[in-house]
């Protein structure tokens, strides 16, 4: 897999300064926590879900989790794992030893138990799974979802991750919340190299105090939710190697009756690239203020981000590819002789770069440029956009 790899090479050269590198279910797990980009949920109970995973590694789609929980209904859970053993039999039968042609998959569940059952059931098409999501994660609920995990990566023979959702009211609470984050660095500390990165759940966050937010709002413009989610950075996504991958909250799409603000698109990007027809798309759409909140993720310390709708991915993904002028940063904060530290001049003049004070920056920059490349000095996101929407 390799992330704009549905589109043609042809134009994959005339975009990218730096192309996406290939990765796999079996690369290192810090490439595969910066891969997920854009990662698209599905309920596990649809009838051709063997079909909508190979449908959307056509349109882009990296990774996928195929949801037991809160997406079906308490009755459709035994079916919903059937389903799932159905399904991945149909996968397995249609791709590869390898299951390159598969996305990174991911079981939702919602008790321990169910993840030594599911690996045991699928047999060998476990080979297509890359691990769990564990909703309302605590440190005490976790620990049991985590153990099951290690019991079911022995039993299988394949490597695992974990997921875990930061959704509990726990965490919401502040009262319980500071208790909440150190009860959860610890236990995710204790299994490092199997959680592979942490999700959000704000809409589990808004509905415990009957919020929910307008397409003209990103989850910073709820205050309580913004403080939970710098309160998540501030203990659990530190550069000081204790950290983990956050990914972004999910965007709730609508199709409004009127809209209330003026959209937030600017013109300017897209009546340079020619593109104002996209930009009305992406407002009738609402997407406008996903674009937004996907900036906002990256300035708050999250990467990539929860999806419920194929249309949510390609913005995320354009929005993932570093700037030429990201890469020229980071490359000359990195260079050997920069060890020491000091101040220099940026390559495009209009910024100064603090060696030691941006390494940490430069070296996550680096990382995503690995994985989702580097755009050429005259490409914009509105180009890799179009581009993906395309395919």
């Amino acid at each position: 897999m390799r992330h704009f790899g549905h589109i043609p090479a042809a134009t994959r050269t005339r975009l990218f300064h730096q192309e996406p590198a290939a990765f796999t279910a079996d690369s290192a797990a810090r490439t595969l926590a910066v891969a997920l980009g854009a990662t698209l949920y599905s309920p596990a109970t649809r009838p051709r879900l063997a079909d909508d995973v190979r449908k959307q590694v056509t349109r882009g789609v990296a990774s996928m989790v195929l949801c037991l929980e809160d997406s079906i209904s308490d009755a459709e859970v035994e079916a919903g794992e059937a389903n799932l053993v159905r399904q991945f039999a149909d996968l397995a039968a249609g791709s590869g030893p390898d299951g390159a042609d598969v996305p990174l998959l991911f079981i939702r569940v919602r008790e321990p138990g169910q993840i030594t059952d599911l690996v045991d059931r699928l047999g060998d098409t476990v080979r297509l799974l890359s691990g769990f999501v564990l909703p309302k994660f605590t440190e005490a609920r976790g620990r049991a979802f985590l153990e099951a995990l290690a019991v079911a990566e022995r039993n299988c023979g394949r490597r695992l991750f974990a997921m875990p959702v930061l959704e509990s009211p726990e965490l919401l609470h502040l009262e319980t919340r500071a208790e909440t984050l150190a009860g959860i660095a610890s236990i995710t500390g204790k299994y490092r190299d199997r959680v592979l990165a942490l999700r959000l759940g704000v809409t589990d966050f808004c509905s415990h105090y009957g919020l929910r937010r307008s397409p003209d709002m990103t989850a910073y413009d709820v205050k309580l939710v913004a403080d939970v989610i710098a309160d998540v950075v501030n203990v659990l996504g530190r550069s000081d190697g204790t950290g983990f991958t956050i990914t972004g909250p999910v965007w709730e799409y609508f199709r409004p009756g009127e809209r209330m603000f003026k959209p937030q698109l600017r013109r300017s990007p897209f009546l340079e690239g020619r593109a104002e027809d996209l930009r009305t798309a992406l407002i009738e759409h609402d997407l406008d203020g996903l674009l937004r909140e996907i900036e906002l993720d990256r300035a708050n310390g999250l990467l990539g981000k929860t999806c419920i709708h194929p249309t949510h991915v390609p913005p995320v993904h354009a929005l993932s590819v570093v700037t030429h002028e990201e890469f020229s940063d980071a490359q000359d904060i990195l260079r050997p002789e920069r060890d020491g530290g000091g101040v220099l001049r940026s390559a495009y003049t209009n910024k100064m770069n603090e060696v030691k004070p941006h390494r940490a920056w430069a070296e996550r920059t680096l990382l995503r440029a690995e994985v989702f490349g580097v755009a050429r000095e005259d490409v914009g996101f509105v180009e890799l956009l179009t581009a993906g929407l395309a395919g």
